[in-house]
């Protein structure tokens, strides 16, 4: 199914890395979502794109190019089943920063080796779902009398508990990884002490030893038995 639209917008429908963003016009309306992919463990992200147009609302096929009935029940579906699967890979994500939390007041800080991994999952579901949360507001909105109101409040909800889960992680290994810079500078600090104490003490040797090694005559006491 295909409609007249305005070229840019459709630019923006056919773009796959457009962000999300809510767009009205005087005969259509059109709610772009960019949302975290969950696949084998791995972070992606992918944009769908939705028509709605005289109280119906088409999704986008990008492999088509064209639009596909849906539902306002079929969109809740889909979404929540998105953002179920977003929840459930920040559950692993926190227990992946208790793991490492755990392990560095242990003293054991091979784990923190993980920290770019977790850094950049955590960052990019808090940023895409950041922009998705202020598109998806204005789309429930604006199409409030056709839409399940309970079922999209806790969709919102959802959307909005992911990215305080994400937040708080985020924060949580910042200071994780701070404590660890800490303890590493404070090791090294104790290092150089010990260096630093070495040092006061073999350098008057080192002095002495120079001293008396050069290849010189006229020299203190090396003429003498005792010298």
């Amino acid at each position: 199914m295909k409609f007249d639209l305005n070229k840019y917008i459709l630019e923006d429908i056919e773009n796959k890395d457009q962000p999300s963003e809510f767009v009205e016009t005087k005969d259509y309306s059109v709610l772009v979502l960019r949302l975290p992919y969950i696949k084998d463990e791995i972070v992606d992200v992918v944009s769908d794109a939705f028509l709605i147009k005289e109280e119906k609302i088409y999704k986008y096929d990008r492999k088509k190019r064209e639009f596909e009935e849906f539902s306002f029940d079929k969109l809740h579906q889909f979404l929540d089943l998105r953002v179920d699967k977003i929840l459930a890979k920040l559950s692993k994500l926190h227990t992946e920063v208790a793991k490492i939390e755990d392990s560095l007041y242990d003293g054991n800080y091979s784990k923190i080796d993980n920290y770019i991994v977790l850094k950049k999952d955590l960052g990019i579901i808090e940023r895409i779902m950041s922009h998705t949360e202020l598109a998806f507001e204005r789309f429930v909105r604006r199409f409030k009398d056709n839409l399940d109101e309970f079922a999209f409040n806790d969709l919102k909800e959802h959307i909005s508990r992911v990215i305080r889960f994400s937040k708080s992680a985020d924060e949580k290994l910042d200071y994780l990884h701070s404590f660890y810079r800490g303890e590493v500078d404070r090791r090294m600090n104790k290092v150089m002490f010990v260096l630093t104490i070495l040092s006061a003490i073999f350098m008057p040797l080192t002095l002495v030893t120079g001293f008396f090694g050069m290849n010189t005559g006229g020299l203190p006491y090396t003429q003498t038995p005792d010298g």
